[in-house]
C-alpha cells in the first residue's frame, strides 16, 4: 500500500512511525511550514512531523495551504492508494480528498460524533467526560463527519491533564491506525455517524482559558487541567496574568480567588471549596513550582486572584 501522510504536531509522530514500522510505503509527508517561535520570534522551527519525516528519509511537502492546482498536481504525482491525516491543521477540500485511490482517513482524538473539531481533548476534560478515545474515520467534506471505521475507548483519569492525555492518545491513535489500515484500503464503508448527537470542540483561545473564580472548584480544576500545558488557564494577581497548573479540589473556604494557603502548594478558594495548585507561570517567567513562587515572595496568604 502506498500512503501519503498529513500531520503536523507531536501528536501525529507516533502514527507516522507506526506506518513505517509496519512496512507501509510512505510516498511523502505533507505538513505545515516551519514557523518562527520563541519570545523574539527569531528562531524558525520545523514541525515535529517534518523532523520525524526527515529522520526517516521521507520527502516532505509544506504548502502554506493545501489548495490550488500546483498542490493537487503534486499529490496526484505521488500515486497514493490512501492518505492518512493526523492533526494536520488545515481543512482539506473535496477535490483533494478524492485524489488517493481509496480516499483519506483521519485519526481523531475523540469518540465521534462527540467532540468534532480542533480541540477534542481539552473539551472532553473541561466537560468532565469519564472517557474519550480514538476514532478512525473516512474523510468527507463535513467537519469530522465521515463514517467511522474503528473506535478505541480509554478512561480519562480524575486528575489527568490535556498534556498527559494527549501523549496517551497519540500512542493509542497509532495502534488504532495500524489496526484500521486494511479496512481503509478495502471495501469497508465505515459506520455512519449520528449527526444529531454531534458536539463540537472549537479551537481554544486565550479568553476561554481565563479562570472563572466564582465557578465550583470541580469545574475550575477541570479548566486548569484542560488547558495544561497550552494555552494555560490563567487569572490575574495584582493586575498581572498568572497561569495555574496541577489542580486538585481540597476543602477550604474564602472569597473567590483568595489565597488561603501558600507553602509547598498554593491553595486558592473557589466556590464552596478550594483548589490546590502545584505549579504556576507568572507573566514573562518560566513555569515553576508553587513552592518556588512562594519562596520568591511572588504570592502570600491573603492575596486574591481576579
Amino acid at each position: 500500500m502506498r500512503v501519503v501522510f498529513f500531520g503536523t504536531p507531536e501528536f501525529a509522530v507516533p502514527s507516522l512511525r507506526e506506518l513505517l514500522r509496519r512496512g507501509v510505503e510512505v510516498a511523502a509527508v505533507v505538513t505545515q511550514p516551519d514557523r518562527p517561535q520563541g519570545r523574539s520570534r527569531s528562531a524558525v522551527v520545523a514541525p515535529p512531523v517534518k523532523r520525524a519525516a526527515l529522520e526517516a528519509g521521507l520527502p516532505v511537502l509544506q504548502p502554506e495551504r493545501p489548495v490550488g492546482d500546483l498542490f493537487a498536481t503534486s499529490l496526484r504525482h505521488l500515486r497514493a492508494d490512501l492518505a492518512v491525516v493526523v492533526a494536520y491543521g488545515h481543512i482539506l477540500r473535496p477535490d483533494i480528498l478524492a485524489i488517493p485511490r481509496h480516499g483519506m482517513i483521519n485519526v481523531h482524538a475523540s469518540l465521534l460524533p462527540r467532540w468534532r473539531g480542533a480541540a477534542p481533548i481539552a473539551w472532553a476534560i473541561l466537560h468532565g467526560d469519564p472517557e474519550t478515545g480514538i476514532s478512525i474515520m473516512r474523510m468527507e467534506a463535513g467537519l469530522d463527519s465521515g463514517p467511522v471505521l474503528l473506535r478505541v475507548r480509554t478512561p480519562i483519569g480524575p486528575e489527568e491533564t490535556a498534556g498527559r492525555l494527549t501523549e496517551r492518545l497519540a500512542q493509542l491513535g497509532a495502534a488504532a491506525l495500524g489496526e484500521a489500515l486494511e479496512r481503509a484500503a478495502g471495501t469497508d464503508p465505515g459506520e455512519p455517524q449520528d449527526h444529531a448527537a454531534a458536539t463540537y470542540a472549537p479551537k481554544i483561545d486565550r479568553g476561554m482559558a481565563r479562570i472563572a473564580l466564582e465557578e465550583p472548584a470541580g469545574a475550575g480544576a477541570r479548566r486548569i487541567r484542560a488547558f495544561d500545558p497550552v494555552p494555560g488557564a490563567w487569572a490575574t494577581l495584582r493586575g498581572t496574568p498568572v497561569k495555574l497548573f496541577g489542580a486538585h479540589v481540597v476543602p477550604g473556604t474564602g472569597a473567590p480567588g483568595q489565597v488561603i494557603g501558600a507553602n509547598r502548594v498554593l491553595v486558592v478558594a473557589f466556590g464552596r471549596d478550594a483548589i490546590e495548585v502545584d505549579e504556576v507561570q507568572p507573566a514573562g517567567k518560566p513555569r515553576m513550582s508553587a513552592e518556588e513562587w512562594v519562596r520568591g515572595r511572588g504570592v502570600a496568604v491573603g492575596d486574591r486572584f481576579e
